[in-house]
């Protein structure tokens, strides 16, 4: 007999709108499902997790954890054990830092087999870092608690991973801003596919850009937005970031146009809608809030009409941010207001936009055009 899923109700006493409560349970949810799945002696690193590191950092390094017990399981000797729960504190007391080695380099390259799929996976320096970080938590950890008798994570290979400054910050430049929003505005070089649905949705979808562009806004916080979010008759909104840190931003006339035209003449009627999406700002056509995953598609299909290439090519969430951060500076704001607004912990990480001038390589190579030169001197 098949058992019926419950329904989760929400008591909620805080500030925070019942959709952010419900999601940080949903992380909280994760996290403790796939401590079941890990030994019991890593108790006090849960603790250690819980309050120290931010809730999806923490998912996050769980699951690293919780692929490397499975390493241990399917791929080594170190254990007898059938599932990561079952190892033990000796087992893992035998590990040395070669054997973590090992892991790092099996995480590059490895496959994992379903009934019906074979699946292939290759990870890049960035992903193979974060995995280190978490198993030296890990490590540090279970020594400090006095499980493991020495700290080897100093012995764990380094890896490479370029600092911000020494990569190309990728955003839009302003012609490609333009580009995007007749696209999103018109159905500009959209297929015929993507005109039927962007007749339905090209007033949500134009929103969900300016608004990006606008503030600069991380994917979670502009997935996170309410109806009443927004009090426009001050002149503001509200949103979470990261750390439990609430903040005011100011709506500009652009952003009140745009959201207006969607929320008055798109937007589904709350009584057409489930009570739990009722509040939700941005909907999806089944009228439920938008993930997070829909929302990326959406900036990818039309960053890449911006930037002229495959639908695959266009840029996340993210790099609006970045175009965000660059236009602001461009325009000649300060760097720490632009922090301020960007929510950026240290100014350091807004100036690499300050430093990233993306004009100057196309001014450098201008009057370096060799070939029409040589042409023009044969003429």
């Amino acid at each position: 007999m098949a058992v019926e899923k419950k329904t989760l109700k929400v008591h909620n006493k805080s500030d925070k709108p019942d959709n952010v409560v419900e999601n940080e349970h949903k992380i909280m949810h994760e996290c403790a499902e796939m401590e079941k799945e890990l030994p019991k002696f890593f108790n006090k690193y849960f603790l250690y997790l819980k309050g120290n590191v931010l809730p999806k950092t923490r998912r996050a390094y769980l699951y690293d954890v919780r692929f490397f017990c499975r390493y241990l399981v399917e791929e080594t000797g170190i254990t007898d054990a059938k599932t990561p729960a079952q190892i033990t504190l000796k087992e893992f007391q035998k590990i040395t830092a070669d054997d973590v080695n090992y892991f790092f380099d099996y995480c590059r390259h490895y496959e994992t087999e379903t009934e019906k799929n074979v699946y292939y996976f290759e990870n890049n320096n960035k992903t193979i870092s974060r995995k280190r970080s978490s198993l030296s938590v890990l490590f540090k950890e279970l020594n400090r608690e006095g499980f493991l008798e020495k700290n080897i994570t100093g012995d764990f290979t380094p890896i490479k991973v370029q600092k911000a400054s020494e990569r190309e910050i990728k955003a839009l430049q302003d012609d490609e801003v333009m580009v995007m929003l007749d696209a999103v505005s018109n159905g500009t070089n959209l297929s015929k596919h993507e005109l039927f649905y962007w007749q339905k949705t090209k007033l949500r979808d134009k929103a969900i850009l300016i608004l990006f562009l606008t503030y600069g806004l991380r994917l979670s916080e502009l997935q996170q937005l309410n109806v009443s979010s927004f009090n426009f008759s001050r002149g503001e909104f509200k949103i979470y970031r990261k750390r439990n840190k609430e903040a005011l931003m100011p709506i500009n006339k652009s952003v009140e146009k745009v959201l207006n035209e969607y929320i008055d003449s798109e937007r589904a009627k709350d009584e057409n809608l489930l009570p739990e999406h009722q509040d939700a700002l941005f909907l999806s056509l089944q009228g439920k809030r938008m993930t997070e995953r829909q929302i990326r598609e959406l900036v990818k299909k039309y960053t890449s009409i911006a930037l002229n290439t495959s639908r695959s090519g266009g840029y996340s969430p993210h790099k609006l941010r970045a175009t965000a951060a660059t236009s602001l500076i461009g325009r000649g704001n300060s760097i720490y207001d632009v922090a301020a607004l960007l929510d950026h912990e240290q100014v350091t990480t807004t100036q690499l936009y300050a430093a990233h001038q993306r004009d100057v390589k196309r001014n450098l190579v201008k009057n370096m055009e060799w070939e029409l030169e040589r042409e023009e001197g044969e003429q």
